[in-house]
């Protein structure tokens, strides 16, 4: 008895913009990206993994009086903030999606907004601990805010954790050829219990590599593929 498996839309056509994703880093939330033109249900087979990095959004916040010296005090303390990140193990970035590392030299490229209060403004960004190895999800999480607790106020500005921890992975474009691996084997078995009379083709594996948050420390990478069972010519 043979089962033959038919495979459409493979790596090749992949867009250009996933590519992308092949070195960036990527944040990964409690939920899944909202893409346009994706399934809105997670197939069955993924790649689950450790993440890179737990994330942890913070702000800085200063109330002085006067407007240049309360910027001064909050990029002051955003400036001391990069100069200990090394030394607890940690690392800095911004962005809601993809992340970009905060060095000395683009400190003022974060923006200053306001903050709930009259003559109060912040900067909101990412502390990032790495995971993997002996480092779970807890012990990132307790080397993030001790490196908050650790960091000096510089006049009336103070640095404050806000919200829950995610996570990051980066380069998740580069799992594509582990995913489609995993797919394969799946479609493959699954042909071989329709038996002979029925083909099992995959659609959507040119789309591009999409993740969602699978445990404290894990995240599920995945492309929203498709199987389609169809008889046999």
């Amino acid at each position: 008895m043979r089962c033959w498996l038919a495979v459409l839309s493979l790596v090749a056509a992949t867009p250009s913009f996933a590519q992308d994703l092949a070195s960036q880093e990527v944040v990964v939330t409690a939920s899944r990206i909202d893409q346009d033109g994706y399934e809105n249900d997670m197939p069955a087979v993924g790649l689950r993994r450790t993440a890179d990095f737990l994330v942890q959004q913070v702000v800085i916040r200063g109330d002085t009086r006067d407007p240049r010296q309360r910027a001064a005090e909050i990029r002051g303390m955003l400036r001391t903030a990069v100069e200990l990140a090394g030394r607890h193990g940690v690392q800095l970035a911004y962005g809601d999606y993809i992340l970009t590392p905060i060095t000395p030299g683009n400190i003022e490229d974060l923006p200053l907004g306001n903050d709930s209060r009259p003559d109060s403004q912040k900067i909101a960004f990412l502390v990032k601990a790495p995971l993997g190895g002996s480092e779970g999800g807890a012990a990132a999480q307790d080397r993030i805010e001790a490196y908050v607790e650790a960091v000096p106020e510089t006049g009336r500005a103070e640095m404050d954790l806000l919200d829950d921890p995610s996570l990051s992975i980066v380069g998740p474009d580069r799992y594509r050829a582990q995913i489609a691996d995993r797919v394969m084997d799946d479609a493959r078995a699954m042909a071989a219990k329709m038996g002979p009379d029925y083909a099992v083709t995959i659609e959507g594996l040119n789309m591009p590599v999409q993740w969602t948050r699978a445990g404290l420390a894990e995240v599920m990478l995945y492309v929203p593929y498709r199987l389609v069972i169809v008889p046999r010519p």
